[in-house]
């Protein structure tokens, strides 16, 4: 690893090599001259913004954007404590300064390859992702094929003591290594449900069936100890067989991500092909209540939300794997949306209820790889308000307190990248925190936000200490 000022070693190191499955950025890829044509004429109507131009709507500021700096791989998840934002990226991840939200500060920037580098932080520990095969569990791994048994995959654990010099201190293989994890903090240990998926017969740490989650357990007094304890299997039945069965639906093979809300003992699981409710009451054997599939129109279960009062989950899908362009009138907006879905019930009977789609309004070029990606609510008392990242999308800012008529009230977007050639880049994480919104963008950097708004006004009283947004908070 090293520290922001070692630049040279930064540099000089290999860059991490992304896994293609859903999440990675896709390659550059021509479009044909008929979309191309369309595309500058769009830009020229002004019907969608021109290559780079910056638009958002009037009730949204944008304050600052930091360009990636030496870790030049793909930005992707964040996390939040204290005045710092930590933000991962396929060559490690970066701590800003955001006391000054208008001016961040980079505070360090740690190489330490591996996809996706998902990230999360509790107390003096930071938690990251590797979903790529390496040669070990070393920063200084290189690439290696999953085929061979010595290859590594799984979390890794460092200490955040020292925000200028973060020390790595523990590492954890899991099966099927961790595309993202999620945490579920106690007292004296920190629980982390690692989400992944994909297995092969070929894949000696990686075998089919993959059923299940890991669950490790972290002693934060002795993090170097951290162990799975458990792999609990969720699909008994396999889950969702996916195609021929149910065509362009992804076979559950292991979850993609999981929200926990601590307070309430639930979490809500994205699983592929599967949309789960889990008592978590017993944090190391989370427990499926409730299990739904939507084989029209959900092509890949990505990512869960609970709205403030945990009697909602919204569920994203994120069709064409994040790489394809999916924001336009032919694939429509019920295709690559958020599916809202009321908890009805109690106990054991509680039910998962399918409400109704949200899609961003704005149709984007086909030179836009866009579709519902990662974001937090916006916490106001007795509205249900989200913060979204859509990829070259933008980040969208809107509202399902009516779960049946959800709308957008706010956003904010680049236009395409290029006017002729798809190329990944766009909004990966998009998140509430103490009166602003950040967003980890993949190709552009790290931007701020502010959005003023009667509807949004009532959140900028709550602070927070720290926030993972796949931990959800009780704003209550």
């Amino acid at each position: 690893m090293a520290a922001f000022g070692l630049l040279a070693s930064l540099f000089a190191a290999s860059p991490a090599a992304a896994t293609p499955d859903p999440g990675a950025t896709p390659k550059s890829e021509r479009v044909t001259k008929d979309q191309a044509d369309d595309v500058r004429a769009a830009i020229k109507d002004g019907e969608i913004p021109g290559v780079d131009e910056i638009v958002h709507s009037d009730n949204v500021s944008h304050l600052t954007n930091i360009p990636k700096q030496a870790l030049k791989g793909t930005n992707s998840d964040l996390a939040f404590q204290g005045k710092y934002a930590f933000a991962g990226n396929y060559d490690g991840f970066v701590i800003y300064d955001i006391s000054n939200p208008k001016a961040p500060r980079t505070v360090s920037q740690v190489l330490c390859p591996g996809s996706q580098n998902d990230v999360s932080v509790s107390g003096n520990l930071l938690f990251l992702s590797t979903d790529s095969s390496r040669s070990d569990n070393s920063c200084n791994s290189t690439t290696q094929p999953a085929t061979e048994k010595s290859s590594w995959e799984g979390m890794k654990v460092f200490d955040i003591t020292d925000k200028t010099a973060p020390k790595y201190v523990a590492a954890v293989e899991t099966s099927c290594g961790s595309h993202t994890h999620t945490l579920v903090p106690e007292r004296d240990n920190v629980y982390i449900y690692v989400s992944s998926y994909s297995p092969d017969a070929g894949f000696p740490d990686c075998q089919p069936p993959h059923d299940g989650i890991s669950v490790i357990k972290v002693p934060r007094r002795a993090p170097e100890k951290s162990a799975v304890i458990d792999f609990p299997v969720l699909f008994p039945d396999g889950g969702n067989p996916g195609a021929p069965t149910n065509p362009g639906v992804s076979k559950t093979t292991g979850c993609h991500d999981i929200t926990t809300f601590p307070e309430l003992k639930l979490a809500a699981g994205a699983c592929m092909g599967d949309g789960i409710l889990l008592d978590i009451a017993d944090p190391a054997k989370p427990r499926v209540i409730d299990r739904v599939e939507d084989n029209v129109n959900f092509a890949f279960w990505h990512s869960a939300t609970f709205n403030e009062r945990g009697d909602k989950v919204v569920f994203t899908d994120e069709l064409g794997g994040g790489g394809a362009a999916t924001c336009n009138a032919e694939v429509g907006p019920d295709h690559g949306a958020d599916g809202i879905y009321d908890i009805v019930g109690k106990g054991d009977r509680r039910k998962l209820v399918f409400r109704s789609y949200y899609k961003i309004p704005r149709h984007q070029a086909d030179t836009e790889n866009c579709v519902a990606h990662n974001g937090s609510l916006i916490p106001v008392k007795g509205r249900d308000i989200m913060v979204q990242a859509w990829y070259q999308g933008g980040v969208s800012i809107w509202e399902f307190t009516d779960s049946e008529h959800p709308k957008e009230i706010g956003y904010f977007e680049r236009g395409p990248l290029s006017a002729d050639t798809l190329v990944g880049g766009g909004a990966w994480s998009a998140y509430y925190y103490n009166g602003y919104i950040y967003s980890n963008d993949i190709a552009k950097g790290f931007d701020v936000l502010k959005i003023d708004d009667r509807r949004t006004d009532g959140a900028r009283s709550v602070r927070l200490r720290e926030l993972n947004v796949q931990t959800q908070p009780d704003y209550r």
